[in-house]
Formats: structure tokens, sequence, C-alpha cells
């Protein structure tokens, strides 16, 4: 299977999704969504695309028609979008995204959660070379109802680099530049996703001993708790034998 797939169940594996801290997330999207394109879906792609993910994560539409309309009222928050990078125990990357309104509270915060668990606060930048980021577009295997060699075509047309599958789900990857097109390919061929997003997967992964990894845990579950954080990623290596221990 593909680097992102694996990496993506490990990490999933690792941790329970946090249904609040999920909605929250999606709020902040479409926030930031309505500020650069307006309330209309029609004429929004982006808007559109965090409904759909609203939607694939069981977001009540009422707190949908909710986000939106607060987010185009005259006393909408004026969120920005903020990265900081730093290393964990092991020198395991761990590259954090945030969507704040005060930005000093939040770079307190992370600066705070990196010492805690003796880890440190780097220079933007400093990792890029780590990660690459790509358009990861999570589908129902159920959804995919047409021949699945015709499928795998009309992805790899609309830019899918991998193209992987469990018993229950469809996972695309694609560039970086291809998100959008993949979207819209999706949209014609009137497949539901569960899940689209840039994502940063780790082009190398550092191996940590069994202490290491309950540490750097404890750091991403603090991370993930901060209510101005929207995505962590790292590249720590997750092994079957490290999943037991959680």
């Amino acid at each position: 299977m593909g680097r992102a797939f694996e990496y993506r169940k490990a990490s999933k594996m690792a941790r329970w999704d946090k249904m609040a801290k999920t909605f929250s997330k999606i709020g902040k999207d479409i926030a930031l969504a309505v500020k650069a394109g307006g309330p209309d879906p029609e004429a929004n792609p982006a808007l559109r695309h965090c409904i759909r993910n609203a939607k694939g994560a069981n977001m009540p539409k009422d707190n949908v028609e909710r986000a939106i309309k607060k987010a185009s009222g005259a006393d909408a928050e004026n969120y920005e979008e903020i990265t900081y990078e730093g290393y964990g125990q092991g020198g395991v990357a761990f590259f954090v995204e945030c969507t704040t309104n005060n930005s000093t509270r939040t770079v307190a915060n992370v600066r705070a959660i990196f010492n805690k668990f003796d880890g440190n606060l780097g220079k933007n930048g400093e990792l890029a070379f780590i990660f690459d980021r790509k358009g990861i577009f999570s589908l129902e295997k159920s959804a995919v109802n047409s021949d699945w060699d015709d499928f795998e075509m009309e992805m790899i047309d609309a830019g899918a680099e991998d193209i992987d599958q469990d018993e229950n789900e469809v996972l695309v990857t694609t560039a970086f530049e291809d998100f959008g097109a993949m979207s819209h390919k999706l949209d014609d061929l009137k497949i539901e996703i569960k899940s689209g997003d840039l994502q940063r997967i780790p082009n190398n992964t550092k191996e940590v001993t069994e202490e290491q990894f309950k540490v750097n845990m404890k750091m991403l579950d603090r991370f993930e708790e901060d209510d101005d954080v929207q995505n962590v990623y790292h590249n720590m290596e997750i092994t079957d034998e490290l999943l037991e221990i959680i």
C-alpha cells in the first residue's frame, strides 16, 4: 500500500478521534473559507469542500449553517493560519498547523507543550524537507460503483499518485497542485467524499524506543487538545508492537 495510506492508518489506530474537536476544526475551516470567498457554497469551492467534510464527519446540518452565519456576520472572529515546527523525543519531527484569533496565545501554548515533554520548538521551514504536502481523499469503498479498473483510470487522469483500499475505505493521494482537479473529478463522477484534505506525509520515519514513543504520544495528545491546533503531523515510526502498549 502507498506511503500515505500506511501513515494514516497507523496514526488513526494510535488514537481515538475526538468528535467535539473535529467539529471545532471544521467550524474554523468554514470561517476561513467564508472570509476568503463568501457564504454562498455555490460560488465558493472552498466552502463546498468544508461542508462536504462536515457531512463526512457527521456534523449536524444546523451546526454547519450556524458556522456559516457566524463567519459572515459583522462580529465574525478574524482567524489566521500559522504553522510551527519542532522536535520530540528521539529526534521525531513534529509539524503543527494552527488556526487562531490570537497568535501570541498560540505560540506560547505550542512552546509550552514542546517544553513540557522535553521537545524543542524550531524555526519555520527547517522541517520542510521531511514532509510532502499531499491531497488525501477518503471514500467509502461502497461509493465506488464502477468497474475498479475504470475507476483507477479516472483517478489517474485526475492526478492520482496512489490509490489504495482496504475492506471499507478507498484512499486517493494526489500532489498538492492536483488537489482541486481531483475534487472536481470526484464531484463529476458523483462519488461521495468522506473527507478530503491537504495533509503532510513524512518521506522518512524515525524509529523510537518504547519510552520515547509514550512521551511523544502524550505530547501529540496535548497538541490535539489545544483549541488553536488544527492538525499535527510527525514522522515517528509506529510499529504493531508500539500500538499494543497504547
